[in-house]
């Protein structure tokens, strides 16, 4: 069985490996420089560990596997365009390097080539393997579309902000193990218990990263703390914070929103927050996704040494601090 460090490695080389046709260069060098950028890619190791899970070799879902990485990298090439984003893993994004017209259309081509990479896989599982992908990738446009929406409204609940982050970032972790699992053939029972598992790993990770953007250490954390609270965004803890505070605290928080001085910014609403208890609101949900993901993966039928690397890869996710 091999470990998610050689999936991973695995990948990195046949990612790195991809040609794109020279012409017309504005179309293809982005994307020839997007790849380049790297990454963890834990999205498509999830495929190769969906497919070793129900005892296929994690190589049998690699074009599965890249054709998640090239879709991931597509809605990133957009997301910038989006947030008008200058860097991306501290380099240019592509619309910034050449521009938002060049961007659009080689995000475009990309995912093009990532349902290129999926139909290589045998016809007995490709029907599947599309309906997955591309119900997916719906959905991923979807939740992109409610966060977009999320900017203008003052009335977004919590019950929403669960499903915005489902769709726009849990989904594909869900689907990549259940496009492993359908390689190997699982039933559609355990396919829908990895799926459940990718889903509930998904939203966790999500509100651990709400929890981080704020509590971090500094030093491990590599990018600047309260970058959520500086930029109002609405995330678990700040909708739970609104939700739970009285008059007097709702009207600080509002008023905070405009404050020029970040670092009081930050300051201020951090205190707020702990005041409230907002943070160990956001861990005990935290934790309930991760239970259920847990509950999942009991639920599969194959031996327990099978799991290992996909639990250890959910303890790993659920103890980062950067």
């Amino acid at each position: 069985m091999n470990t998610i460090l050689e999936y991973q490695g695995i990948l990195e080389n046949e990612i790195q490996k991809i040609s794109f046709p020279k012409e017309p260069a504005n179309l293809y060098d982005p994307l020839t420089y997007f790849l380049t950028l790297g990454g963890k890619r834990t999205r498509p190791t999830l495929a190769m560990l969906g497919a070793n899970l129900f005892g296929e070799p994690g190589i049998k879902a690699l074009n599965a596997a890249i054709a998640v990485e090239l879709f991931h990298n597509f809605t990133l090439i957009h997301d910038d365009i989006m947030d008008d984003a200058p860097l991306r893993r501290g380099m240019q994004t592509v619309h910034e390097k050449w521009d938002t017209n060049v961007g659009i259309l080689s995000g475009d081509g990309l995912f093009v080539v990532a349902y290129q990479y999926l139909a290589k896989h045998d016809v007995d599982v490709l029907p599947r393997l599309l309906e997955i992908f591309s119900k997916t990738a719906l959905e991923v446009c979807e939740g992109q579309q409610m966060d977009m929406d999320f900017e203008t409204r003052d009335d977004v609940s919590i019950d929403e902000y669960i499903e915005m982050i489902r769709l726009k970032t849990s989904v594909l972790l869900g689907a990549a193990l259940e496009m492993g699992a359908t390689i190997a053939k699982a039933s559609k029972e355990d396919a829908q218990h990895i799926y459940d598992f990718g889903m509930n790993i998904g939203l966790a990770f999500q509100i651990q990263d709400d929890i981080l953007d704020l509590y971090a250490d500094p030093d491990k954390f590599g990018k600047q703390v309260g970058g959520d609270v500086i930029a109002n965004k609405k995330t678990y803890l700040q909708l739970s914070a609104y939700q739970h505070a009285n008059e007097v605290t709702h009207g600080t928080l509002k008023s905070l929103e405009t404050e020029t001085d970040l670092v009081e910014k930050v300051s201020q609403v951090r205190s707020i927050f702990d005041e409230i208890g907002v943070r160990e609101m956001a861990e005990q949900k935290k934790d309930e996704f991760y239970q259920n993901a847990l509950t999942a993966m009991e639920k599969i039928n194959v031996p327990a040494t099978n799991k290992e690397n996909l639990l250890g890869l959910a303890k790993m996710l659920m103890s980062r601090e950067v």
